[in-house]
This record gives structure tokens, sequence and C-alpha cells, in this order.
């Protein structure tokens, strides 16, 4: 008997993200040794504490913006619209299946804006580096950054 599977995208479904991603895929590895608590620290003095809107999270942020490094998604706008559809992707940033992601218009704002003129990403991926060479996921002789 012929069966259609048209009908199953209007049914509701208790999924965990978690359950979803499988075991081997490479962010579960760089989640596992790369410690993004950091970050944290390295921004906070950057955003207002007391007034204005509710920022995005900083962690969520940074994260993104490592998945534009780590994949070659070169474009902010791209990247949204690849976080909006990539399981593993909203599982690496904490992001459940209905969460909101991350406007592009969001990223390039803080890029320029907020953290202009400081060290902020240089200082991050540095870090992320030293954790990636002290767990063995990378190798090399030199480290030229500008």
């Amino acid at each position: 008997m012929l069966r259609s599977n048209r009908d199953k995208q209007q049914n509701y479904e208790l999924v965990s993200i978690e359950d979803l991603v499988p075991a081997d895929h490479l962010l579960r590895k760089v989640d596992k040794y790369i410690d993004f608590i950091f970050i944290d620290e390295k921004v906070r003095h950057l955003y207002s504490q007391d007034n204005g809107r509710p920022a995005i999270d900083p962690l969520v942020l940074f994260k993104m913006i490592f998945l534009g490094y780590f994949y070659g998604i070169r474009s902010e706008r791209q990247l949204e619209r690849e976080v909006q559809t990539n399981l593993a992707y909203r599982w690496f940033l904490g992001l459940g299946l209905t969460d909101r992601v991350p406007d592009h218009t969001t990223i390039s704002w803080n890029r320029r804006t907020r953290f202009k003129d400081t060290t902020v990403f240089q200082d991050i991926f540095d870090e992320i580096v030293l954790q990636a060479v002290s767990h063995r996921m990378i190798g090399g002789r030199v480290l030229i950054s500008d």
C-alpha cells in the first residue's frame, strides 16, 4: 500500500534537539573541549547593566560568529538562515526549536558598533585557539594574527 508523509508536517511531537544531533558531530567535540564561558567576562564592560533593551546573550552572539568562521559562512544574513534550519547549530548555541535566531542586523550592529575599536574579537579568537591547542584539537608550528 502506498503511504504519504504529507500530513506529518502538522503533527506535534515531543522531541529533544539533544537526541537529534549525532553523538559524533564535530560541534559536540568543540562543545566538549572549548569552554566559551570566558566570553562573558571579556565583553561585560561593553554592555549596559541597568538600562536599555535586554541584549542578546553575548555567548550566543559570539558562538554564532564562531560558526560562521568555522564553517566558512561569510555572510551574516546567510549565517542567520543556516542557524534557523540547522539543528546542530541550534544545539551548539543552546537554542530550542522555537527559539528566535538572532537577526543578521543585530550581529552586524554589534560587530560594527559595540565592538568597534576593541580587541575583543582577537582576544576571543586567541583564547579559543589556546584551548583547542591544549586539547590537541589543532596543531601547527606558527600562528600569525593581526
